[in-house]
């Protein structure tokens, strides 16, 4: 989809705060309320905005451990990565699943509350996939860069 500067702003101002109230963004993106509420419908509909969500503090929600898991399967066909997915989608603790190319077939990132409830998902959920090979964890030490606007600019 094509974006102009406005619709550019739109998205960039609701990236900050969705809670803004038309009027507010309006005002911010120089437009008044009707033609950035039909603007804001346009970003909606066509799928550019996916949802709205609050945004929790990871460590004030008891979850600091954040752990970063390279899994490989075997045997590597169809049936074995989307049995693979749909089992990955029932863990609350997972946040990100990633398909990878290189060495290793999936990338997950896993919270926790701690390392002892890291271990207990590994043990009780994980390594219990069928297919699962090699599972490689890395922890974060801290977070030095955290992101959750995209740097959206005008395409058209």
């Amino acid at each position: 989809m094509k974006i102009d500067r406005i619709d550019a702003q739109i998205l960039n101002e609701l990236q900050q705060d969705a809670r803004l109230k038309t009027t507010e963004l309006a005002e911010r993106v120089c437009l008044s309320a009707t033609p950035c509420t039909r603007r804001l419908k346009q970003l909606e509909d066509a799928g550019m905005i996916d949802r709205y969500v609050t945004l929790l503090d990871q460590e004030k929600a008891g979850f600091p451990v954040n752990a970063y898991i390279s899994l490989t399967l075997e045997p590597k066909s169809e049936a074995t990565f989307r049995r693979f997915e749909q089992q990955i989608a029932t863990f609350d603790e997972v946040m990100e699943c990633h398909l990878m190319s290189g060495s290793h077939d999936f990338m997950l990132r896993v919270v926790a509350a701690s390392l002892s409830d890291f271990e207990k998902f590994l043990q009780k959920k994980l390594i219990k996939i069928e297919g699962l090979r090699d599972v490689q964890s890395s922890f974060s030490l801290r977070r030095l860069i955290h992101k959750t606007a995209l740097p959206v600019k005008a395409t058209a």
